[in-house]
């Protein structure tokens, strides 16, 4: 059986390892880039580039540190940017590992990152958007350009945590403006929505990567639970 959790029950299990500066997003990322290279391997190691889509927030930073493991690795890593902003730290390493970025406006060098794609990561929108989860701006005009290459050349894509643009607690998908994953990585905790269908249909399959939060959520009862 699978225990599908809500955001919020998930970040109270996260709060006491984050107040003892434990390093989540590291382990996440580290998880994260070890499933990209398992689908770069699935895939016969095409020669295009990972192409990271990076919000503005802790997602974008874990495709960041992904990225930056993996273009130290000799991985081409192309990062384009969703927003004017992206967690600082992520930027940095990644950039320091030789990660190229594309702007959130220059969307020519968006489409060529994207027919080129070996593997593209949705690290656009994590559980943080529960209240309204649908893509917005440039967001959505950048994974609208994404869909048909996706769909035509049949790119494999990982999503981080879960696919942008879906409800992590009910499942509903509000606008249809959503990659459909290959892999979705979630971590800590399967999150309930991506056991509830339509945005099941979204997640491919789910890898989760345990980040130790047994103990918090044993004491927890999830909001779905699955054969």
């Amino acid at each position: 059986m699978v225990a599908g959790y809500s955001a919020a029950q998930v970040r109270a299990a996260e709060a006491p390892h984050l107040a003892r500066g434990e390093p989540l997003m590291r382990r996440a990322a580290a998880a994260l880039a070890a499933a990209i290279r398992r689908v770069l391997v699935d895939a016969g190691a095409p020669s295009g580039p990972v192409v990271l889509l990076v919000g503005a927030g802790d997602n974008g930073g874990d495709a960041l540190f992904a990225g930056a493991e993996l273009a130290g690795d000799g991985v081409d890593v192309v990062g384009v940017a969703t927003s004017e902003r992206m967690h600082p730290g992520g930027r940095e390493a990644a950039a320091e590992a030789g990660v190229r970025f594309v702007g959130p406006g220059d969307t020519d060098a968006a489409c060529a990152a994207f027919e080129s794609a070996a593997v593209l990561v949705d690290g656009i929108l994590g559980t943080g958007t529960s209240s309204a989860p649908a893509l917005r701006g440039a967001a959505r005009d950048l994974v609208g350009l994404a869909i048909p290459v996706v769909e035509r050349r049949g790119t494999a894509v990982v999503a981080v945590d879960l696919p942008s643009g879906i409800h992590p607690d009910d499942g509903t998908v509000p606008d249809p403006t959503v990659l459909h994953a290959t892999l979705t990585v979630t971590f800590g905790a399967v999150k309930a929505g991506l056991l509830r269908r339509p945005a099941a249909d979204y997640a491919g399959r789910v890898e989760l990567v345990d980040l130790g939060l047994g103990d918090e959520l044993a004491t927890t009862t999830p909001l779905i639970v699955t054969d």
